[in-house]
């Protein structure tokens, strides 16, 4: 022990000092060891990421080596997305802190996720990826989904192909989902799982249409019902019952049939290989009530049976269960004036009906009401003669005309023309309104087409035949302006008549046009009994009346002209006239003028006294039938009042004459 201690050689430079302290490297080995530590340790640094091993793991906590010194401590909740975590698995985790306080190393999964989570969703949905997510809580109109760390939207629609009754079954799961939309403006995330259901299903469909056949029986769930029909799963495939399939009878809704979950027996009537539809039906596996109808039943007979349905063209009534047959409107009532069938019928209503037709082969049947009373125009010619009164209710109106219902299916045309005897009707509004009574007189009768032809003035005498002998051409009456019209005026006459002017005719003395309400005195220069027209002039009276001025003047001046060669021989010698002489021109010229309207006043006020005795004379006759005695004394009242007119003429024309003498005699 001794010898081998001998040949121990000492170490150079060996520190003592430290020896004595406890630490046997030196300073340079220390540095070497400790370099070659850190070689063997991963380089990292803080607010990176960086992907470690799952070391160990309880409920609460997940260990995590990076190869660092020491290990990380990441929290379950961040891996509640991955309940298959195990250890060994490779994980990101994001280095928050190399040491803490404590020395510990911090990271996170969730940051480590969340950094990269954008990048994974839009390759995920490039790439039409499967991912997982987190179903965290529930929210308006779906669920919210961590997925990456963000969270995204899965809407109620999307959770299953199947509706949905209690979302909250779902939260806390882990499922997986389908990214369908990305929002980068607003950073919104939405995910199906229903997609990877249907891809399921479409591989489903295909394999079970594939086998399908038309009257095939197949048994299925009722998953779905709407007011259309019921939507029925046969084990992975969808088809669609529609409401008329469901019953023989008529329902107002698949439920009244069907309810959710009912397992039914349905039999196969179409489907389509493209579209992926396939139409069922229920009522096919029932027997037709049609076949099981009375062979007994026939065209004519009577049956009983309930409304079931009311449109606006007809009723449908059904008579057994399944078996429907049609009420038209116009076989409701024998009146020729549509209504709808809501006015004779009301659903539920038992109503008795005559079958009109009958097709057993395309199971249709047509029933008829009216059938069961009396038809009024078999004896519409008895019961409404010809000149017959009755009295009517409006029932609609026409631009030329109005018709009325004498009663139910009586019904007939009232003319325009045969409203009023004296008015020119324009629209049968102006004489009665719709649902008022009215009288009528049967004018005329056609039975094969079921038309009466009525009239309204017909109640009255027409009192033209009276007219025709008061307004006489040439006779003069006061007259009233109702209306103005582009090519002329309507002109109320006594008695209730109207009269037509035409522009020229309603010119005034003053050469001013007559105005709407005015009176004034028309002239008849034509009447037309035949037509009903009576046209009358204004301008024509005071025409008239200058006319005849005229002829007189002119008169008087031929008689004059041979005896005046002294006046014509020294009025072209006058050159000049004083302002005295054209001050008593022109009150002669007054005078004259005021004698020329009071004689037209005189004129005027003579022929009305004429026309009025005219009238009142010829009325007296009419009702007396003595016309002959009256148109007598018409003709002497003619006589009498003729020289009666040259009398009040002749001092005028003196007047005239002589105011004229001393004008020339002055001048």
């Amino acid at each position: 022990m001794t010898e081998n201690l001998k040949n121990v050689a000492p170490v150079e430079n060996f520190d003592w000092a430290a020896y004595a302290e406890g630490d046997a490297y030196s300073k340079e080995n220390r540095d070497k060891l400790t370099e070659s530590y850190d070689n063997t340790l991963s380089k990292i640094n803080d607010k990176e990421v960086v992907t470690g091993t799952v070391t160990s793991m309880n409920k609460r906590e997940v260990v995590v080596n990076i190869g660092y010194k020491s290990d990380g401590v990441v929290s379950m909740n961040e891996f509640r997305y991955n309940p298959d975590l195990k250890i060994g698995d490779e994980v990101e985790v994001y280095i928050e802190s190399q040491e803490d306080k404590k020395g510990q190393l911090l990271l996170s999964h969730k940051k480590a996720r969340a950094s990269r989570s954008w990048d994974r969703v839009n390759a995920a949905l490039e790439n039409n990826e499967i991912i997982k997510g987190y179903i965290k809580c529930r929210t308006k109109g779906g669920m919210i989904v961590d997925v990456f760390g963000i969270e995204a939207f899965l809407p109620g629609s999307q959770i299953d192909v199947k509706p949905i009754r209690d979302y909250d079954l779902f939260v806390d799961k882990t499922m997986e989902f389908k990214v369908v939309k990305i929002n980068p403006e607003y950073k919104n995330v939405v995910v199906s799982h229903k997609a990877l259901i249907e891809e399921e299903l479409e591989q489903q469909k295909k394999e079970i249409i594939s086998k399908l056949e038309k009257g095939q029986v197949l048994e299925g769930v009722v998953k779905n019902i709407t007011s259309y029909g019921a939507f029925v799963d046969l084990g992975g495939v969808d088809g669609l019952v529609h409401i008329t399939d469901l019953s023989w009878g008529r329902i107002q809704h698949p439920e009244e049939v069907v309810q959710l979950d009912d397992k039914i027996n349905v039999v196969i009537l179409d489907f389509d290989n493209e579209k992926k539809r396939i139409a069922l039906g229920l009522k096919q596996l029932t027997p037709h009530p049609w076949d099981a109808l009375s062979e007994t039943l026939k065209v004519g007979d009577i049956v009983k049976g309930k409304v079931v349905v009311i449109a606006d063209y007809g009723a449908f009534v059904e008579i057994a269960p399944g078996v429907e047959g049609l009420i038209h409107v116009s076989e409701m009532s024998w009146t020729q004036h549509l209504h709808s069938a809501q006015d004779f019928m009301t659903v539920g209503e038992e109503v008795d009906a005559v079958i009109l037709t009958l097709d057993r082969d395309e199971r249709k049947m047509s029933l008829g009401v009216k059938q069961l009373k009396p038809d009024p125009w078999d004896s519409i010619e008895v019961k409404y003669p010809v000149n017959s009164t009755h009295t009517a209710t409006v029932r609609n109106f026409t631009n030329f005309g109005a018709f009325v219902e004498i009663e139910e299916g009586v019904e007939g045309l009232i003319h325009i023309s045969d409203l009023s005897w004296t008015k020119k009707i324009k629209h049968p509004s102006e004489v009665t309104e719709i649902g008022a009574p009215i009288e009528v007189q049967v004018l005329d009768i056609d039975k094969e087409n079921r038309r009466l032809s009525l009239g309204h003035k017909q109640l009255e005498e027409n009192p033209w035949d009276v007219f025709e002998t008061i307004f006489t051409v040439g006779s003069i009456h006061e007259g009233t302006i109702v209306e103005l019209l582009d090519k002329g005026a309507v002109i109320s006459l006594p008695y209730g008549v109207e009269g037509f002017a035409t522009p020229k005719h309603l010119v005034k003395e003053d050469n001013s046009q007559a105005q709407v309400d005015e009176k004034l005195e028309f002239k008849v220069i034509e009447f037309n009994k035949d037509a009903k027209r009576i046209i009358v002039s204004h301008s024509r009276i005071h025409e008239d009346i200058s006319g005849e001025d005229s002829r007189r003047r002119g008169k008087r001046g031929g008689k004059k002209e041979g005896g005046n060669d002294a006046l014509t021989t020294v009025i072209p010698v006058m050159e000049k006239t004083t302002l005295g002489d054209i001050e008593e021109l022109a009150a002669l010229k007054e005078k004259l003028d005021n004698q020329k309207v009071e004689a037209f006043k005189k004129e005027a006020a003579k022929a009305e006294a004429k026309a009025e005795a005219k009238a009142e004379a010829e009325v007296k006759a009419e009702v007396k039938k003595e016309e002959a005695p009256k148109a007598e004394e018409v003709k002497e009242a003619k006589t009498t009042e003729a020289p009666e007119a040259e009398v009040a003429e002749a001092p005028e024309a003196e007047v005239k004459e002589d105011a004229q003498t001393d004008a020339e005699k002055e001048a």
